[in-house]
């Protein structure tokens, strides 16, 4: 039973705040229910006076109020992932190494599980720059300072859950008894404040892990463990020698450490790639950009722009994307990567931003030679999402019509109260101050009328003549309703129009690989000529720089060009989950689209993603869909609400 398990349940209960059974929770980890009851005892167990958990007819149901106390409870060495963690630390700590039969006995493990743990310790130190050294039964950790630190960070990232950061599990994991969360805190504040004053943007999703390892620089110079300082000249080029100062006196005055320069230098590096942007604008944020940099970002942006048709060629979007893409670089030279908690939610809530993201991101990647991850694509794709915000036509407002029979001024106040209230939902075209009148020549999307209409309909909301919040809320929902049918009804006629029973698949083998799968559902679209066989491998390309598990149970796989000879979708249904990427998925569509359906791609895409988060609506298309028509009836239901 491991750990990440046991937070992997916690994660999914407390997303959706509501009660969920052992067979969904068992779907999405992949075992078994009983597995799962296994593990909620587990939970339990981790906090003395209160059960977290709790278990009804209905499922499982987590208390939101002890979840971070149960992510601050000290793991208990009863796992092969915390055992590997504690020997880590142990070696990391102890310069003149470790007794193999005394750490067996300290964990309360045989000699032989010690020794099976070690293997684990071996191979996490494979290209980490360290080598585990044995002489007799002492064990030492061989390797540069710096080489250390970062497999410290390591271990406290892969104890950290969807991103989240809290100082009582960085002073756990770091078993740092030197480095107090109030100063911690005090350190954060006061920086944040000095570089604010300094000119510079704040990225608050990244400063948590610059505090990691500035824990981690103070505790280990508290043990004498530092890193040599280096020569002037090699100081990374753009660093602001003032960053550097400033946290080397914020160091000594909250910690009372005198960090050496090497520390001071690399904890600079990390918060001017990760965290902090020169507010100026325009020429003076060009001027530190290297032109090879500023030259891949403008073409990737152009590309972008012709290949999805977004609104991203502007002059501030591409100098600051380019000054991100910089930094980039420089942490990918280094691997020293960029934690997004934001990451899963990006990419489920807004998939069509996320993959305008990848498409830079694989332009990027070929002309600067960078690796990527998902949490810089996501990175990638705030920054897109960002500009389309600012750029977002107002195709998505919905019209209505004031009804309010005249007296003095009482249709102008109404008015007025819904333009104040709900400018931002809807947009009043007409108001009709007649007490009779012709509500079958009204054409808006929404009516809201005082006064009693001859018969109920959904578009119409009875409002009072002096707005209400009640109604205010009431009218939001509706124009909530008709944007949402207006996407829906797009993608109904799109879906019927892109499906073909001869490219539909029930039942999937959970021993398939992703690849396997991608290419058995091509396989139709090849010989059906919508595709060849060189799309099937830009999919597969695509799917290795970023999995298209978009929700928890839909995957998208496709290309990034639109190369297809018509659009067209694949799709296979699968009651049993198959492992995609990090998630586990029940429908897997393999999207190909053309040239010409370009305005079709966003639609589809997003609101396919859509259909497939509702938890309720996925189950109802698994147990009914046993066919092709069987599906597309149950789809087409699910979209009509």
């Amino acid at each position: 039973m491991t750990r990440a398990r046991q937070d992997r349940v916690i994660a999914l209960l407390a997303r959706d705040g509501e009660w969920v059974t052992a067979a969904t929770l068992a779907d999405a980890l992949g075992v078994t229910p009983r597995s799962i009851r296994s593990y909620v005892t587990a939970i339990n167990a981790r906090l003395a006076d209160v059960d977290p958990i709790e278990s009804g007819p209905f499922g499982y149901r987590i208390d939101s109020a002890t979840v971070a106390s149960l992510h601050n409870v000290a793991p208990d060495a009863s796992t092969p992932r915390d055992r590997l963690h504690a020997l880590v630390r142990a070696l990391l700590d102890a310069e003149d190494g470790i007794d193999v039969y005394a750490t067996a006995a300290a964990l309360f493990v045989s000699e032989a599980t010690l020794e099976g743990d070690l293997a684990r310790v071996r191979a996490l130190l494979a290209g980490a720059g360290l080598t585990l050294e044995r002489s007799g039964s002492i064990l030492r950790l061989r390797g540069p300072e710096e080489a250390q630190r970062r497999l410290l960070s390591r271990l406290v990232h892969d104890e950290m859950d969807a991103g989240s950061l809290g100082t009582p599990l960085l002073r756990r994991s770091l078993a740092a008894e030197y480095v107090d969360p109030d100063a911690l805190a005090a350190f954060k504040d006061d920086l944040v404040g000095e570089l604010a004053a300094h000119g510079f943007y704040i990225n608050e999703y990244a400063i948590t892990d610059v505090l990691l390892h500035v824990a981690i620089a103070v505790d280990r110079t508290r043990r004498r463990r530092v890193i040599t300082d280096a020569p002037d000249e090699d100081e990374s080029p753009g660093i602001d020698s003032g960053v550097a100062e400033i946290v080397g006196r914020l160091s000594e005055d909250r910690f009372g450490v005198e960090l050496g320069l090497a520390d001071r230098r690399h904890l600079a590096t990390l918060l001017q790639t990760r965290v902090v942007a020169p507010a100026d604008e325009g020429g003076d944020q060009r001027e530190m950009l290297e032109p090879d940099v500023e030259s891949a970002v403008r073409d990737a942006v152009s590309r972008a722009v012709d290949e999805f048709g977004v609104d991203l060629d502007h002059e501030d979007f591409v100098l600051r994307l380019a000054l991100h893409v910089q930094n980039l670089r420089h942490r990918s030279r280094v691997g020293a990567w960029s934690r997004n908690p934001l990451t899963r939610s990006i990419k489920s809530s807004y998939p069509m931003i996320f993959e305008v993201a990848v498409f830079l991101a694989l332009q990027l990647q070929e002309r600067l030679a960078l690796e990527l991850h998902d949490d810089e694509l996501a990175y990638i794709a705030m920054h897109v999402g960002g500009r389309l915000e600012r750029s977002r036509r107002a195709d998505a407002i919905v019209t209505a019509t004031i009804v309010c029979p005249g007296y003095y001024e009482l249709h102008e106040l109404l008015r007025s109260s819904v333009d104040r209230s709900l400018g931002r939902a809807i947009e009043v075209v007409t108001v009709d101050t007649r007490a009779d009148p012709d509500w079958s020549a009204i054409s808006t999307d929404l009516v809201l009328t005082t006064i009693a209409p001859p018969e109920a309909s959904d578009r119409i909301v009875r409002v009072q003549p002096f707005l209400t919040e009640g109604d205010v809320d009431r009218v939001a929902a509706a124009a909530a309703r008709v944007r949402r049918g207006r996407r829906l009804a797009r993608l109904r006629g799109e879906l019927e129009q892109y499906f073909d029973a001869a490219a539909f698949v029930r039942g999937l083998d959970s021993a398939e690989s992703e690849e396997a799968i991608i290419r058995r559902l091509g396989e139709p679209l090849v010989r059906a000529s919508v595709i060849d066989e060189d799309y099937i491998e830009r999919t597969i390309e695509r799917e290795r720089l970023s999995s298209t598990a978009f929700t928890d149970s839909l995957a998208v796989p496709h290309a990034l060009t639109m190369t297809a000879t018509r659009t067209a979708i694949s799709i296979a249904v699968s009651e049993q989950s198959v492992p995609w990427g990090d998630s586990r998925v029940h429908v897997v569509a393999l999207v190909a689209f053309s040239e010409g359906d370009r305005a079709a791609f966003q639609t589809v895409f997003e609101q396919l993603v859509e259909v497939f988060s509702e938890r309720e609506s996925v189950q109802r298309i698994l147990r009914r869909g046993v066919t092709f028509a069987a599906f597309l009836d149950e789809l087409v239901a699910v979209i009509d609400g």
